[in-house]
């Protein structure tokens, strides 16, 4: 349906929007974490013990998750008030200029101290910019896409997230092929750079768009809300929570899987770097061809089941991942990193947006599937690969614990998801209505 005085949307222009600016947003934010544990622990956090180095570049690399809220809540108090559109082109600007900064930044050798309290400085300017692009760039999508088609339109803004990671493990991985002097010196920096072409192509498309219907719509009513966060704490807290045990599973096993795995690998494993980056590269080329068909399987069968069979699936596999990854086979890692990342994840993945979406009325959509998302990444995302890290030490490299950790995150997002009501059943409910929250798509 079109709104009077709103210029119609284009459906394609829409996806490809949605899904290139969240595409760059992550490849930004996952350049750090790929180089974290092979160039900021000796660059910028130097120590005479390597296993205190990595742990102070991971702690840089989490403690943007925790700033992500920050970020979130001031984004989507924008894009409920004023709109999306304006909100993504500005958290996207954000992004760029800080990871361009990252990749023109003095080492410690060159400037001391100050060299990684600038890097996590601008580090914290990457996790507010994320913090607002997730949830706009869902919306976007979903609010603009047919009844019936919300999840095969809600995934194009989560494949943004192996992409990024594909085009950063790539980036990376190709100028690893450089002398280890000369990659240590300069060759790291270019992804970083080369951001500022991939920002401006995305702040183009973006500038292109129309506001969506559904928030036209709500904004014609009268129900833009002053306060969203008020709103959405008062009527919608039950969908928070939620949603915060919801996320366990899709962002603690990613980190685990890439940004973790990357250390692993070359440390424990013995696998060269190259091969290491390759592995992830393999698993996100799977994981961004099944993103998409996860989407249509839920809008046939609805979000919930998509979610609880992906989340299911995970604990399954959590122990057989560590036991063959310890085989240390190249071609066993290949295939245990392409079932996790790549397919069972991507079930999670693929459905998470718009799930959390339908939970939440149009007119506090932004600011209710940012809290609980953004809540969550900081509690296990950005944890997550330092827990795993004291882990393996705490217990002599043993893989099990890691197992153990994976498959509890897993199991408390099964039980989350649990309560909510399948959004196939439901999706006349979902969409545009406000609501109060024990009418909408949450169990009593």
């Amino acid at each position: 349906m079109e709104t009077k005085g709103t210029p119609a949307v284009n459906p394609k222009k829409v996806l490809f929007a949605s899904l290139i600016g969240s595409t760059i947003e992550f490849y930004d934010f996952f350049l750090y974490g790929t180089v974290a544990g092979l160039v900021f622990n000796q660059l910028f956090f130097p120590n005479d013990d390597p296993f205190v180095s990595l742990l102070i570049a991971y702690a840089s690399f989490g403690v943007t998750f925790f700033i992500r809220p920050v970020g979130g809540l001031i984004f989507s108090h924008m894009g409920d008030k004023f709109g999306r559109k304006n909100t993504l082109v500005i958290s996207l600007l954000l992004m760029g200029i800080s990871t361009v900064c990252i990749g023109l930044l003095p080492t410690y050798q060159a400037i001391g101290i100050i060299a990684p309290i600038l890097l996590v400085l601008l580090r914290l300017l990457q996790g507010i910019a994320l913090g607002g692009e997730w949830g706009g760039a869902v919306l976007l999508a979903v609010e603009s896409a047919p009844k019936e088609k919300r999840g095969y339109y809600g995934s194009f803004p989560a494949m943004g997230i192996p992409l990024g990671m594909l085009l950063g493990t790539f980036s990376i991985s190709l100028m690893s092929k450089l002398p280890e002097a000369q990659f240590m010196a300069w060759g790291w920096r270019v992804p970083f750079i080369l951001s500022a072409v991939l920002v401006a192509v995305g702040l183009w498309i973006r500038r292109g768009l129309g506001e969506t219907h559904a928030f036209e719509e709500e904004k014609q009513k009268g129900n833009v809300v002053k306060i969203p966060l008020v709103e959405t704490l008062r009527h919608h807290w039950k969908a928070v929570l939620i949603s915060l045990g919801a996320k366990c599973v899709e962002v603690g096993p990613f980190y685990v899987f890439t940004t973790f795995f990357i250390a692993y690998g070359t440390g424990t494993l013995g696998l060269s770097r190259t091969t290491t980056l390759n592995v992830v590269s393999a698993a996100t080329i799977v994981t961004v061809i099944c993103i998409p068909l996860m989407g249509k399987l839920s809008d046939k069968i609805g979000r919930k089941r998509v979610f609880m069979m992906g989340a299911a699936g995970l604990a399954l596999f959590s122990f057989p991942y560590f036991y063959l990854l310890s085989l240390k086979s190249v071609f066993l890692t290949y295939v245990v990193s392409i079932i996790a990342l790549g397919i069972l994840w991507s079930a999670i993945a693929s459905i998470i947006g718009t799930m959390f979406t339908e939970m939440f009325s149009t007119n506090v959509g932004y600011t209710g599937i940012t809290l609980g998302y953004q809540s969550g990444s900081a509690l296990f995302g950005g944890t997550a690969p330092m827990i795993a890290t004291v882990l393996l030490s705490a217990y002599n490299n043993s893989w099990v614990p890691l197992a153990i950790f994976i498959g509890g995150l897993c199991i408390a997002s099964f039980l989350s998801a649990a309560f909510i009501r399948n959004s196939k059943d439901d999706a006349k409910t979902s969409m545009g209505v406000v609501y109060p929250l024990n009418k909408a798509n949450v169990q009593e």
